[in-house]
């Protein structure tokens, strides 16, 4: 009687630790991270309001783990902020703009940039890594296929010197522990990725980086026509649309500007 015994106190502590995991994310700030004014919202809805212009959001998300810090993206520039007009980028389709510098956000949380143990990129577009110089002692998580896609071409991050990578192959387990996990959904770019968190109170959230840009084309799913490939973006999204069903969880739209504007930003969070 006693092996069984044994056998059912040890199944209920895995339980009860596997329960217990999802308390190791302490916090998700939502860092207001910039805006794009995109000149044709054809470009990334085809057929949509052509000629029309679009202003999206840009968000980064910092997560507070009882192992560390995680940086989710890293935005327009922060040297955006000081410019009047914005900076016009994409052969004029796009002006960034930036009413807050990520760095003074992140000092009002108390956090330094040597504090940030992993930096998680999305993908490798300017509005997205903008910043990644700030964290030259962050190990950055990247997929390999983004990072050889990205250091192919004529625009190459400006990664710091000193610069950490984990090169990614698919889905990867952040902490260890179930509770913030990065899911691999190419086709935006070769190597894109997007992030579901399982946060004690608020539940899962997936951060859909741009698999996704706005709640429009979720619903009928639209291919940006200058994703690197369509059969893959159908593919991610009906993955994440699983992920979405399995765990119940909320997709945050990171370019869905009227989504966003619903969101609390630091120094309010989630928990």
């Amino acid at each position: 009687m006693i092996r069984p015994v044994l056998t059912l106190v040890l199944a209920s502590i895995c339980l009860l630790a596997s329960m217990a995991s999802a308390d190791d994310v302490q916090r998700l700030y939502v860092l207001d991270c910039g805006r794009n004014l995109g000149r044709d919202q054809a470009r990334w809805s085809p057929g949509v309001n052509e000629g029309q212009a679009i202003e999206f959001s840009d968000n980064c998300y910092l997560i507070r783990h009882a192992k560390g810090l995680l940086l989710w993206d890293t935005g327009v520039p922060d040297a955006v902020a000081t410019m009047p007009d914005g900076m016009v980028v994409a052969n004029g389709a796009i002006t960034y703009r930036r009413a807050k510098t990520l760095a003074s956000q992140l000092a009002e949380l108390g956090v330094k940039p040597a504090d940030v143990t992993y930096v998680a990129l999305s993908h490798t577009h300017g509005d997205h890594v903008g910043n990644i110089a700030l964290f030259g002692s962050s190990t950055v998580l990247i997929q390999g296929a983004e990072y050889d896609w990205a250091m192919a071409g004529a625009n190459k991050p400006a990664f710091a010197v000193s610069q950490k990578f984990e090169r990614l192959a698919g889905d990867h387990d952040v902490f260890g522990d179930g509770s913030v996990t990065i899911l691999s959904t190419p086709g935006h770019t070769p190597g894109h990725q997007s992030l579901l968190v399982r946060l004690p109170k608020t539940g899962s959230v997936v951060l859909s980086g741009d698999a996704v840009h706005f709640r429009d084309n979720w619903e009928h799913r639209r291919v940006p026509s200058m994703n690197t490939d369509r059969a893959q973006t159908l593919a991610s999204l009906q993955r994440l649309q699983s992920v979405l069903d399995e765990r119940r969880a909320q997709l945050w739209i990171n370019h869905d500007k009227a989504q966003s504007e619903g969101l609390r930003y630091a120094p309010a969070y989630y928990e």
